[in-house]
């Protein structure tokens, strides 16, 4: 049997929404890079910036990294 919108609860719409909302960022969000493989150089750098940040330590600010740049 087929259910309309102003059928519904509001905690069946909740729940609804809660589940396309879901299913969309899990679309959205699959890994793309999925059977690629990292260059150790790359890896190893990937890995040393998780570190640090687990550390509390934090790069550079935007504005300044854009100064540097020139992209101003």
């Amino acid at each position: 049997m087929m259910t309309t919108v102003a059928q519904m609860t509001t905690t069946e719409f909740r729940e609804l929404l809660e589940e396309v909302i879901e299913q969309k960022l899990q679309e959205l969000l699959e890994d793309t890079d999925q059977g690629w493989v990292l260059k150790t150089k790359v890896r190893n750098q990937l890995l040393q910036q998780q570190q640090a940040t687990a550390a509390g330590e934090r790069g550079q600010l935007l504005e300044k990294v854009v100064q540097q740049l020139g992209l101003e």
